[in-house]
């Protein structure tokens, strides 16, 4: 048998951790799209090997996070618009077929959760706290998959998370957004509820659209991509 290289569990912990620290990073807006990034000075920020670094900037070059760029070196990806309806179209497939798992197969405990999150978005302190809308959705999302009895759904959804996150800061950006996007997931959850499957594929569908619709807007008024 072929012998395979041992590997360091401390120091793969360490390039997983830069890894996080990075993303953490792009998908609350630390980084912006289109900014290069420096790997001596991300050396120095993390503590960490250049090695370890690359590694962790390669790892977020295959979820989609950083494009690296030849003579010039890594930086944050930058979406297009014509990439932007893509990332939608195939949520937009995606979440309903999940929406509709979810209205047969969750459990009354997970159904109440989707309704707690709404219920959160809707809190007045929310409203003021960017950060604290970006978590509740995407708790909301990972409720959403965790009963949609469609793992490979889930799976997918998961994998196309990070590039819709960094689409929500841009579509929420909108004043008047949040309020909009409150309605329209209780709507849904309303749907869901009523096991109305129907009813809350379409709303899902809905809620996506105009989600789309907003980050592109945002996108063309600041005459920049996501």
């Amino acid at each position: 048998m072929t012998a395979i290289t041992r590997i360091s569990r401390e120091e793969t912990s360490l390039r997983e951790r830069a890894t996080q620290a990075l993303r953490g990073a792009i998908l609350d807006g630390v980084f912006s799209p289109g900014q290069k990034l420096s790997e001596r000075e991300l050396c120095e920020r993390l503590d960490v090997s250049r090695s370890c670094v690359r590694e962790s900037l390669q790892h977020l070059q295959a979820e989609g996070l950083i494009t690296i760029v030849p003579h010039r070196g890594p930086e944050v990806t930058t979406i297009t618009p014509a990439e932007v309806r893509d990332i939608y179209a195939v949520r937009g497939s995606l979440e309903t077929l999940a929406v509709r798992g979810f209205v047969t197969q969750a459990t009354p405990e997970q159904k109440q959760a989707l309704r707690r999150h709404v219920a959160a978005l809707a809190e007045p302190a929310t409203a003021h706290d960017r950060a604290a809308v970006l978590n509740i959705k995407n708790q909301f999302y990972d409720v959403l998959i965790a009963g949609c009895g469609n793992s490979v759904v889930g799976q997918m959804l998961r994998q196309l998370n990070n590039r819709v996150t960094v689409l929500r800061r841009v579509s929420m950006a909108r004043p008047g957004r949040l309020p909009e996007t409150v309605k329209e997931l209780d709507a849904l959850v309303s749907a869901i509820e009523a096991g109305d499957e129907e009813t809350a594929a379409q709303r899902c569908a809905e809620h996506i659209r105009k989600a789309a619709a907003n980050a592109l807007r945002n996108m063309s008024e600041s005459g920049e991509a996501a």
